[in-house]
């Protein structure tokens, strides 16, 4: 079994980061041959996609850019580490109602047409379809409430792009109110790693 493990918080003691940490402990005890893949998208970012980057599309390579061959290679492992993987944890700290720009960054160059879905006369078709993501989602305040949840942008938005995808088997462990007191911050991450510990893969 491959998992793909991605941390984007850009704080390096995060409350996301150490729930898939936990999450990816829970997966390797059951799985002890485990193959784990790493990508840290705050210490090692992607380039935003530019007009550059995605102009190669639209461009024979004999005359592509320096950086839109860099750039070619890069998604292509990205797309080919994404696709390889059964099991996908990520982590996704709230910011800003929604999730980091580093996080989106990595989206755009997976959510690929043609690799990842297609386009079909009856709308778009998901090709990245039977693996499980498992998602860590910290929040500074409370959002699962009902006035909460029109503030949400983070969940709903990773639910609906992996949907897209073709994966519909997407679990959350939610950590909320990690911003709101030493008290509720323990309370919260602890919570949270008790409902890993009971997530089975």
């Amino acid at each position: 079994m491959k998992l793909l493990h991605i941390d984007s918080s850009i704080l390096g003691n995060s409350v996301s980061r150490q729930l898939t940490s936990a999450l990816v402990d829970n997966v390797r005890r059951q799985h002890p041959a485990l193959e784990v893949s790493y990508r840290d998208l705050a210490g090692a970012e992607i380039a935003h996609l530019s007009g550059e980057i995605i102009g190669a599309n639209f461009t024979p390579e004999a005359d592509w850019t320096a950086t839109q061959r860099n750039e070619k290679v890069l998604t292509d492992e990205l797309i080919a580490e994404f696709l390889a993987a059964d099991v996908i944890v990520i982590g996704a700290p709230m910011y800003n109602f929604s999730i980091p720009s580093q996080l989106k960054a990595w989206i755009d160059r997976v959510a690929a047409a043609g690799r990842t879905f297609k386009y079909t006369e009856n709308g778009p078709v998901g090709l990245a379809g039977g693996k499980k993501v498992l998602v860590a989602s910290s929040r500074g305040g409370v959002y699962s409430t009902e006035q909460g949840r029109l503030m949400d942008f983070q969940e709903d938005y990773l639910k609906t792009v992996l949907g897209f995808l073709g994966i519909t088997d997407v679990e959350i462990v939610r950590a909320e109110a990690v911003n709101m007191g030493e008290d509720q911050r323990a309370t919260a991450i602890h919570a949270a790693k008790s409902a890993i510990a009971s997530i089975a893969v």
